[in-house]
C-alpha cells in the first residue's frame, strides 16, 4: 500500500514557474515507477510525464517535453515535478500516480494509487 501526499500548486502567471512535489509513505518507494497526471474542467485525466524506479527512464507528454522536468529522490520517498514556461493551457488540477509496472508508464489505467490531487492554475 502506498499513499501519495502531492503538494506546491498554486497561482503564477503565464511564463511562470512551479515545482510539484509528491510525497510517498512506505518503504518501498523505490519500486514503484511515478507518473504526473492532470485533469483540467471537462477534460478526462491526461498523462504529463513518468519516471521508472531508478530514474533511468523518463518520458513526457508532447504538449509539455522541453518545459517539464520529472525527477525522483528516493532517499526522500519523493517525486518532483518542475515546470517552467507556464501556459494558461497548463491550467489543472494534477495528480501522481504510482505503479509496480515498468512499461507503459504513459497509461493512466495502470497506475494502482493515486493522490488526491494540487491545483494549478496559470493566468494569462
Amino acid at each position: 500500500q502506498v499513499q501519495l501526499v502531492e503538494s506546491g500548486g498554486g497561482l503564477v502567471q503565464a511564463g511562470g514557474s512551479l515545482r510539484l512535489s509528491c510525497a510517498a509513505s512506505g518503504r518501498t518507494f523505490s519500486r514503484y515507477a511515478m507518473g504526473w497526471f492532470r485533469q483540467a474542467p471537462g477534460k478526462e485525466r491526461e498523462f504529463v510525464a513518468a519516471i521508472n524506479w531508478n530514474g533511468g527512464s523518463i518520458y513526457y507528454a508532447d504538449s509539455v517535453k522541453g518545459r517539464f522536468t520529472i525527477s525522483r529522490d528516493n532517499a526522500k520517498n519523493t517525486v518532483y515535478l518542475q515546470m517552467n514556461s507556464l501556459k494558461p493551457e497548463d491550467t489543472a488540477v494534477y495528480y501522481c500516480a504510482a505503479t509496480l509496472r515498468s512499461r507503459a508508464l504513459t497509461e493512466r489505467g495502470l497506475y494502482d494509487y493515486w493522490g488526491q490531487g494540487t491545483q494549478v492554475t496559470v493566468s494569462s
